[in-house]
């Protein structure tokens, strides 16, 4: 690869970046701009972390993959809100451009689609919820809201931006000069009070890294997701107890 593709290729990965951190960035305002929507937004996503804890219990007390399945669980696919990270990523988007190789600027990228995609099913959701009346989130209130929700081919796209991001970590983690220039931008970062986004790449490099070979683990998350789906849509009794 000559290096004006390389630089056509980082172009295309920033333009796409810019477009989902702009997506995720209006679906949380659409969603902070109401108090009880706002409210319910933090429910959902509550309830959604300790299912997500309940299905992948074996792989976070797993001593392999025990660092990798808490990075999902919480940098990459849980509660927390992502704001902070995002808004720091479009602020040092420049500086991220020219220290970053192709492949990590494509993780980020990845990273913020799953986050822009899974604000837009959780509105979704939200707005299911407030139509049915639920206070209290519970199997079966969830599991109508999903129904209700539909939109199956956002849901898969969502367990398939799992695998990529997992798989874009994994490659990353097998390049040990990416280790040095994250090492460079620490203290710069902290200065410059971006620690949300450095935190992100160092854990999910760290994480990645101690795991080694993330075939077995990426297996076991897109499994279940995918079993749990084909049961939501498909009304099972007890959607939720997946092995």
């Amino acid at each position: 690869m000559d290096d004006s593709t390389g630089d056509d290729e980082k172009l295309n990965i920033v333009e796409a970046l810019r477009q989902f951190l702009l997506a995720a960035k209006v679906l949380r305002e659409q969603a902070d701009s109401e108090p009880t929507a706002a409210r319910d937004r933090l429910r959902l996503r509550d309830w959604q972390a300790s299912r997500l804890a309940r299905s992948h219990a074996d792989l976070l007390l797993n001593p392999r993959y025990g660092l990798a399945a808490k990075f999902f669980l919480s940098d990459l696919y849980g509660s927390q809100d992502f704001s902070s990270r995002d808004e720091e990523i479009e602020r040092i988007l420049p500086m991220l451009t020219s220290l970053l190789p192709a492949s990590a600027l494509q993780t980020i990228a990845l990273a913020v689609e799953l986050d822009a995609l899974t604000e837009d099913l959780d509105s979704a959701m939200v707005g299911e919820l407030s139509k049915m009346g639920i206070d209290a989130i519970d199997d079966g209130a969830y599991s109508a809201a999903y129904r209700a929700v539909g939109r199956r081919p956002e849901r898969q796209r969502q367990i398939a931006l799992i695998r990529e991001t997992g798989e874009a970590l994994e490659k990353l983690a097998r390049k040990p000069l990416l280790r040095s220039v994250l090492k460079l931008m620490r203290g710069p970062a902290h200065l410059a009070g971006l620690g949300g986004v450095q935190a992100f790449l160092e854990s999910g490099f760290d994480a990645f890294r101690k795991m080694g070979e993330a075939t077995e683990f990426l297996d076991a998350i897109e499994g279940k997701e995918q079993c749990l789906l084909t049961h939501l849509f498909g009304g099972a009794a007890q959607p939720f107890d997946i092995r």
